[in-house]
């Protein structure tokens, strides 16, 4: 079966985030006030698998060990069937 997974990358809460700042400063220079702004990764992956489990546990294999800093980002995803 074919499986598609979108993977979001973000930078834990703690960690300092210089392009969200940039963002927000130029944001706030255009007239739009907002509380805060954090950048981040969006990953799209087409797999194939026997099903749906087998799917997750790769893509979390792969954000553990390639996609993901552990120390720095938090990653979630969610697995769709194509």
């Amino acid at each position: 079966m074919k499986f598609r997974a979108e993977i979001d990358i973000m930078p834990q809460k703690a960690i300092l985030d210089p392009q969200g700042k940039a963002v927000k400063s130029g944001l706030k220079n255009l007239g739009i006030e907002v509380e805060d702004v954090r950048i981040g990764k969006h990953i799209t992956i087409l797999l194939d698998a026997p099903d749906k489990n087998t799917a997750a546990a790769r893509i979390d294999e792969a954000c553990v060990k390639l996609l993901a800093n552990q120390i720095m980002e938090t990653f979630q995803y969610e697995i769709f069937e194509e």
